[in-house]
């Protein structure tokens, strides 16, 4: 790919037009990356129906980042962009830094971007990120999903993240600023070997005289996103057939189930778990390869914050009481990322110091009707109930306390629409 501003322009514009009067979010570091972005998204807009809004987030990391935060600030002034900085304040000098920090960046992002009513935000990532991304994946033996590298667009919640560089070089992004007379940072972090994409990028310069190159691999990358795409859709249209809710559980068909290619039953399982526990990630290709042997030995097992129960007909991934136990919440307030505890009618009032917590062997000993609701009592201890003190008020899957209800806020659709997401 060329230098060509108006290329460059071409491949943005790509993802935005046409499309919808709406803002678009724009996460600009400060580096040569995300300001191309900036500048490259400030032209598109022209004469469309889109407005740009832009945000910086300071990791508070190092004392030059509040202001490179302020330069973005002028670079945007300058292209008459709103912008906004948004600090994070949670690393305690413990853990993997890039890992939390980058954890927090998105979900401070996300906050934002729901703060606003922004439903897309643009980041910068290059085709050079993309093959440190697939090199790093490559040393922990990661398979078509990894090795896929990053998404062009990724959804969490109601924002979706979307990456319009991915084709672009880092050295064309920045010969285009120069190009602008714009300048922008170098992060010195992005020298510190000790952090694993910086090894990466030098052993990128090492590996090119084989031929193994920054285009190469994003080539490559973006092949077996092709064949991602594929097995995303070979998992959602054998889920149609296998899967269906039951209130906060997924149930699988276990004949149907047992005779799935491995890496289909491999995809529905791992997303049974992500949907049931709310986590961002699913559990490590090891230890879900341990819990599909348990499911086709009719074990099952716990994992990922769930239970897999395994009956002579059903697979049932539930949430595990362990995880949820000290769980705890106001009533009305989201419990465990999903659920909804409402009170019997409007205005009817909650005694005070009530609160919501995992139903649990305590509290099922109360319910003499919990059968009735048709639910396992494993899989029940995880649900949520109304507690006042060691009192249980209700438990409305056990049919215990009549009036109060439970709304799940991700449905069945939510589950099987994420196997083809990327």
């Amino acid at each position: 790919m060329t230098s060509s501003s108006s290329l460059l322009s071409e491949i943005v514009a790509g993802h935005f037009l046409p499309g919808p009067a709406e803002e678009i979010g724009l996460a600009v570091s400060g580096g040569g990356d995300s300001l191309a972005l900036l500048y490259l998204m400030a032209e598109i807009v022209q004469g469309s129906d889109l407005t740009l809004r832009a945000v910086t987030v300071d990791h508070g990391l190092r004392p030059e980042a509040a202001e490179e935060a302020a330069m973005v600030g002028r670079h945007a002034a300058t292209l008459g962009v709103p912008h906004e900085v948004l600090r994070w304040e949670g690393w305690q000098g413990e853990g993997n830094l890039q890992d939390q920090a980058r954890r927090a960046r998105y979900d401070l992002l996300g906050a934002w971007a729901r703060g606003h009513g922004i439903r897309q935000v643009a980041l910068g990532h290059t085709a050079d990120d993309q093959a440190e991304t697939f090199l790093m994946r490559l040393s922990r033996a990661s398979g078509v999903d990894g090795l896929s590298g990053m998404a062009v667009r990724r959804r969490i919640g109601p924002v979706t993240f979307v990456r319009p560089l991915l084709e672009a070089r880092r050295s064309c992004l920045r010969a285009y600023l120069t190009g602008r007379g714009a300048s922008w940072i170098d992060d010195p972090s992005n020298e510190d070997t000790r952090f694993e994409r910086v090894r990466a990028r030098q052993a990128l310069a090492a590996l090119a005289p084989l031929g193994v190159t920054t285009q190469a691999i994003a080539d490559t990358a973006r092949n077996l996103a092709s064949v991602r795409s594929t097995l995303g859709w070979y998992a959602f249209s054998e889920a149609q057939r296998l899967v269906s809710a039951e209130a906060g559980d997924l149930v699988l068909s276990r004949a149907g189930f047992r005779v799935l290619q491995p890496e289909i039953a491999r995809r529905i399982l791992s997303q049974a778990l992500l949907w049931v526990s709310g986590s961002d990630y699913p559990p490590r290709r090891r230890t879900l390869a341990l819990a599909l042997e348990a499911v086709r030995s009719g074990t099952g097992m716990t994992l990922h914050g769930c239970l897999v129960l395994v009956t002579p007909r059903e697979i049932r991934v539930s949430r595990e009481f362990s995880a949820v136990e000290s769980a705890c919440c106001g009533p009305a307030e989201l419990w465990d990322g999903r659920w909804r505890l409402r009170p019997p009618g409007a205005g009817a009032l909650v005694e005070a110091g009530a609160e919501v917590r995992a139903l649990g062997e305590a509290g099922l000993a109360q319910c003499a009707d919990w059968r009735g609701g048709g639910l396992p009592y494993r899989s029940l201890l995880g649900y949520p109930s109304v507690w006042l003190g060691d009192r249980l008020l209700s438990a409305p899957h056990a049919g215990y306390g009549r009036g109060w209800a439970a709304e799940l806020t991700r449905d069945e659709d939510a589950f099987h629409a994420a196997l083809l997401a990327h």
